[in-house]
This record gives structure tokens, sequence and C-alpha cells, in this order.
């Protein structure tokens, strides 16, 4: 699969780039493949030509950021070139994806980038930023995209290391209706690994133990796309169709090893996911619609 950027940065006072990022990439078979092992797909029961299950494209546009690029917590080039904010630390807050079209498995795709909104705040941790991304994929042969996503992080100061004098007391579960759809997920370190692999995706949070216990966690951190993509999967299933719409929100963190509870409810037109950490606590819900 080859990949080629064509980057034009002239940022304005707020950090902003004024003139999207472009790249080009392939829905290659090989990847889509890969992706639909991971998720327990027959591998084999996907073609070229056949219409890319909706939300997989996260699998594509992930350029190869050389290693002397990665910032110091491991993340590579998001699309965009990010504001020089002195927060070393980042994070997906959530996403929303609008579907308006499909990808066939072997396209020729072109991604238009542009950083959104930043915005700077304080809170009982010290500084942090918020910060969307917008991506509009259209086939190459096309200029009406075929999704177009806004994907929302949390940029950190450094962590001092000191400890807090009274640790924060753990969450409560969240009582929730019964849902339609329920099943239990546990995303071990093979699925990182396999995911990362799939995506490129090189933060250390999600392999490097050490690191993600300097960040405070007891173990790595699970990417929120990980449960996201079972939830689609379930969705599928049960409603018998592709989505139209995404909007999710990473609530609290997912450490790797951990049995989640993942659920599917529906609510008038729409659906609404949950992923339930043991405690019953919830890291990640979601709005779709079919």
């Amino acid at each position: 699969m080859g990949w080629s950027a064509h980057y034009s940065q002239s940022r304005a006072d707020c950090g902003m780039s004024a003139v999207p990022e472009t790249a080009d990439d392939v829905c290659a078979l090989p990847l889509v493949r890969r992706m639909a092992a991971l998720l327990n797909r027959d591998p084999l029961g996907l073609a070229e030509g056949d219409p890319l299950p909706r939300g997989w494209h996260v699998a594509f546009f992930n350029p190869p950021t050389p290693q002397a690029d990665l910032r110091y917590d491991g993340a590579a080039h998001l699309g965009v070139t990010l504001p020089d904010l002195g927060m070393p630390r980042l994070m997906m807050g959530g996403r929303k994806i609008d579907f308006l079209g499909d990808i066939s498995i072997g396209a020729h795709l072109r991604r238009s980038s542009r950083t959104a909104s930043v915005t700077e705040k304080s809170g009982k941790s010290g500084r942090f930023a918020l910060i969307d991304i917008e991506h509009r994929i259209t086939l190459e042969d096309g200029d009406q995209p075929v999704i177009v996503e806004t994907s929302s992080y949390v940029l950190r100061e450094a962590e001092t290391g000191e400890i807090p004098a009274k640790p924060a007391p753990p969450p409560a579960p969240t009582p929730f209706p019964p849902a339609d759809v329920t099943c239990t997920f546990v995303p071990d370190e093979t699925v990182l690994f396999r995911y990362s692999a799939i995506t490129d995706n090189p933060h250390r949070i999600h392999y490097d133990l050490p690191y993600a216990r300097s960040e405070g966690y007891p173990a790595l951190l699970v990417n929120g796309t990980i449960p996201a993509m079972v939830l689609l999967e379930m969705f599928r299933a049960h409603v018998g169709g592709e989505p139209a719409c995404w909007r999710s929100r990473n609530v609290a963190p997912i450490l790797c090893g951990s049995e989640l509870t993942l659920t599917l409810t529906r609510d008038g037109d729409e659906w609404l996911t949950r992923v339930l950490t043991p405690g019953g606590v919830l890291a990640q819900e979601a709005r779709v619609w079919p």
C-alpha cells in the first residue's frame, strides 16, 4: 500500500492550519482482511470490489511518521500539524462520523484534513487543550466526500511524578435500562498489538507498560476504537444494515485485560452503544443512526 502526502501549512494566530493537509491512500484488500481477522470475521469473505464495512476506514490514512518525528508519548502524525502548546500527552476524546457513501475495497482514496478548533482550558489537573480535527475522505475520481469525520483529542501537560495527597475515589457504577443486545469482550495484549499493527498506531500507552504506569495507570490502555469496532459488528448483526452516523465520546480509561460489557440499546430511531468496565462504570458511549 502506497502513501503520498501533500502538506500545505499556513498557521493562523490560534495555531490552526489555514490550508487543509491532504493525503492519498488505497483501500487495500490485505489490510481489510487483517481487520476482519481481528474482529473474528472470515477474512476470505471479503474481496476486491466489495463495500468496505463502515468504520473500518480507521485502518487507512495512518502516515508512516519517521521515528524521529514521533511525539514523546509515541503519537504519530494525525493528518494535520498540531500547534505546539507545550502539552506532550495526547488522548482521543471521541469521534463524529457521517457515512455519506461506501468505499469499495481496492479503491484509491484522498483525504483532506484541517484543524477545526483549538480550545485551551485549565482544571484541577492543570492546563489542557481540546482539539478537533476534521477529515473529509473522497474517492480519487470524485469530489464529494464519502466520509466526513471529526476526531476530538485532549492534550495535557507532562506528569509531575507527584502522588496526590488524597487519591480520587473509584467512580460509582452507572445504572442503565436493559439493553437489546449485550456481550462481553476482553481486549488483551494480543488484541492491542494486532490493532496497533493494522492502524500503525505507535502511541506508547498501548504497548509500553512502564510508560503507562508513569501516566498513573496500572495497566496498558485500550484504544477506544477497539470496543467501538466490536460494537459496530454488533450493530450490523442486530440491525441488519450499515450505520449512517456515529457519535462517540470516551468517558473513562479502559484497561487492558479487563472484561468489558458492550451493550446496544434502541432509542426511537437511534441506537445507543455503551462500554462498561468490570465495575459497571461507563467508559464509552455512542449514538448510532441506521
